[in-house]
């Protein structure tokens, strides 16, 4: 280790070089590598964690860019978990950076975060939350939630020294159409950047011991108002009680079939000049879209129907597969006999496969 790198922790009080080592003996996961997970990548690398791995199957897009600073505009439509390998890389030649290509799914999470100390969770949406609060009580692993709303984050600790999990804070999934998404409804660049902070801050205290950390605690931050706030909760110990992970962590009924397409057959449907609906916003459409598509946003698609041609059949995209799946199924309510796909992965695997 070089000592030098670190001195101006080691020579703080209360953290020392026992604190060092402690860091650099730590293994944590970073579910995540955007808005949230740039900063607590880069700062626990900095800082000299020993193992880090980082897992996403995302790709860099141009609308990331104004939150998710460990990246650059020459990055855009490159892999996050492998453009973040290489500059974590160059920042801290020190450290092991382990890099999982993949999103979290209940076939991998016990697998994975089994290998390590502490999680911290900088994922976008409840289903990967419950999931990986589920595998870390089975696994009696510690996880740093963060969570964005607007001009708002929340930081809180989860399932550590027999504190409360997840599921004693929220303890049941709320409905696909009741979750503001950021796609949608905007988020403020460094938002993102004070609650990751803050996250890889409690991540520290996990590991080292010092301070309080905040388990049993929600604290809450308001970015117009600069102020914070703590609303504490108890461990319902029934939540400690969990054998195995759920077959399913997804919004959607699991019983219901969505139709869909891999976003590798796009290259045919744009020869074949197939009938695409892109469902993202104004702004993510123009910053990048598929040639010949027609743009309907989600919000606008009921009242723009007369745009889609129903006795052909209609491929829905947007930029992950999420919002094409809602689109589908306002649709097929509406027009029940049409044919309908989503583009699974959306853009986003549409850009990593081509690139």
């Amino acid at each position: 280790m070089n000592q030098e790198r670190y001195i101006r922790q080691t020579t703080l009080k209360g953290f020392g070089s026992e604190g060092q080592k402690k860091l650099t003996q730590a293994k944590v996961l970073v579910i995540g590598a955007g808005g949230l997970g740039v900063p607590v990548l880069t700062y626990l690398n900095a800082m000299g964690v020993g193992k880090i791995g980082v897992m996403d199957s995302d790709v860099i897009s141009t609308t990331n860019l104004h939150r998710q600073v460990l990246y650059s505009q020459s990055d855009v439509g490159e892999s996050k978990v492998i453009a973040a390998f290489a500059k974590l890389k160059a920042q801290n030649p020190e450290t092991n950076i382990e890099v999982y290509n993949t999103f979290i799914t209940t076939k991998n999470a016990l697998e994975i975060i089994s290998n390590y100390d502490v999680v911290v969770d900088t994922s976008d949406n409840f289903p990967t939350r419950y999931l990986v609060n589920d595998a870390c009580v089975m696994l009696k692993k510690p996880f740093v939630y963060g969570a964005l709303h607007g001009y708002e984050g929340q930081v809180s600790v989860f399932n550590y020294e027999g504190g409360p999990t997840y599921r004693c804070l929220f303890p049941n999934m709320p409905q696909e159409n009741e979750v503001p998404n950021c796609n949608e409804h905007g988020v403020l660049g460094i938002i993102p950047g004070i609650i990751g902070n803050l996250q890889a801050l409690e991540a520290v205290k996990v590991i080292t011991g010092i301070g309080e950390a905040l388990s049993g605690k929600l604290l809450i931050f308001d970015g117009l108002g600069q102020s914070y706030q703590k609303i504490k909760f108890k461990l319902r110990p029934e939540n400690l009680d969990i054998k195995e992970l759920q077959d399913f962590y997804e919004w959607n009924d699991p019983c219901e079939i969505t139709p869909t397409i891999k976003a590798e057959e796009l290259p045919n449907l744009l020869s074949d000049k197939a009938q695409i609906i892109d469902v993202r916003t104004i702004e993510e459409y123009e910053g990048f879209h598929l040639a010949n598509s027609i743009h309907i946003p989600l919000d606008s698609l009921e009242s723009k129907m007369e745009k889609i041609n129903f006795s052909l059949p209609v491929y829905l995209l947007c930029q992950s597969g999420k919002r094409s799946e809602i689109a589908l199924k306002q649709l097929r309510e509406l027009q029940p006999k049409s044919s309908l796909f989503s583009i699974l992965g959306g853009l986003n695997q549409y850009l990593a496969t081509c690139s």
